[in-house]
């Protein structure tokens, strides 16, 4: 173990309240300098957290991010500014983290984490924090944090809702302990989708930041064993307590997942599947699913499908695609009659989870030849019109 770094004339000041705090004093506040602590996303809940770890004095701060900054992020992420939209996240984070504390490190990573370069990034932490917003980077960070000895601090939000909790430390559950198996991608609706309160994030994000320190410290009683809720209408906290299952595949006793695997896949992202409309004996004259690549080509071809929007009138009046039709996925079974069976349908929304339920749907009523299109407008705008806002 290498010896902890010396505190500067400097630190003594800029930290002089911590260390007047018995539990943290002058040894506590080395403990942090020498510390190494990953930010999984500089997000919503990456923003607050990473901001507080810099200002705490937390050496070397990671950020992992493969996102730019757009202006749908700036009402929640408080890392970036409105001069910063069409930046890397990890760039923008960087100078505001450096600007809060130029004394603490700050490393990135400009890439989405996956199986193939987690262990590459997080072996060089301490501790993780997960600050993702998708389940295939929960279940990897989670695995890959078993897997290489490293607390997992979590959090999540919806809506006006949050969870925090520490996962993967010595003798505690790993997340999979919690959550053995990942939802329908169809059932769970992305923030952008659902939408999220501004300042939700800033609570849990923070009691991220207050977990890491601890852990840092060795101090207080941790989160490892326990899941927060918070609610921000009710504005109440709750705790449920959470056995290490030893059962589990990955930090059981007898654990079968040894190496970290395809996590979209596991988690059922891009699953191509018209069960339903099988279930209810209809044919399926077309695939259930196209790219945003086949429907361009389609579409300079003059071989224009049906296209139908299912997101909210909001987000139709922000960005939409030409000739489009708007039916909000909650009215469409009132409203299905004023679609003909007999066309090809498209349907579409901000990153194609709704129009995916929306396809099943449709092709379990007669709609034989309803698709729905693959990453959303979200995706068309990335890879077919950069002109087009993204939100």
């Amino acid at each position: 173990m290498l010896p902890l770094p010396e505190l500067t004339p400097q630190e003594l000041a800029r930290y002089a309240r911590h260390l007047a705090l018995p539990d943290v004093g002058v040894e506590g506040q080395r403990r942090l300098k020498g510390a190494r602590v990953l930010c999984v996303g500089a997000g919503g809940l990456g923003s607050p957290a990473a901001t507080y770890l810099a200002a705490a004095g937390v050496g070397t701060v990671g950020v992992v991010d493969a996102e730019d900054v757009e202006t749908s992020n700036l009402q929640r992420q408080i890392l970036h500014g409105h001069a910063d939209v069409g930046r890397p996240k990890v760039a923008s984070a960087k100078d505001r983290l450096e600007a809060i504390n130029p004394d603490v490190v700050v490393q990135t990573h400009h890439a989405k984490l996956t199986s193939a370069n987690a262990f590459d990034i997080l072996r060089a932490y301490d501790i993780v924090l997960d600050g993702s917003d998708n389940f295939a980077t929960r279940y990897l960070v989670n695995d890959a944090c078993v897997l290489l000895g490293k607390p997992d601090v979590f959090g999540a939000i919806f809506r006006f809702e949050g969870q925090a909790s520490v996962f993967a430390a010595p003798d505690g559950p790993c997340y999979r302990c919690v959550f053995p198996e990942p939802p329908p991608p169809d059932l769970v609706p992305t923030c952008a989708e659902a939408g999220v309160l501004g300042v939700l994030p800033g609570v849990i994000g923070t009691i991220q930041a207050t977990e890491a320190i601890k852990l840092i410290l060795g101090v207080g009683d941790s989160l490892v064993g326990r899941l927060v809720v918070y609610d921000a209408l009710a504005m109440t906290f709750r705790e449920i307590r959470i056995p290490r299952d030893p059962d589990c595949p990955v930090c059981g006793t007898h654990p079968s997942v040894r190496a970290l695997v395809d996590y979209e896949a596991f988690c059922g992202i891009g699953r191509r599947s018209d069960a339903g409309a099988k279930a209810a004996g209809a044919t399926a004259a077309l695939d259930p699913v196209i790219t945003v690549q086949e429907l361009k080509a389609r579409l300079d071809a003059g071989d224009r499908p049906f296209l139908l929007d299912v997101r909210e009138p909001f987000e139709h009046a922000l960005v939409r695609l030409d000739d489009d039709l708007l039916i909000p996925i909650g009215d469409l079974e009132r409203r299905q009659r004023e679609l003909d069976p007999a066309r090809e349908i498209v349907a579409y929304c901000h990153h194609g989870n709704r129009s995916g339920r929306a396809t099943a749907y449709l092709r379990r009523h007669g709609f034989a030849r309803a698709r729905n299109l693959r990453g959303g407008i979200e995706e068309w705008a990335a890879k077919i019109d950069r002109s087009l806002p993204r939100y």
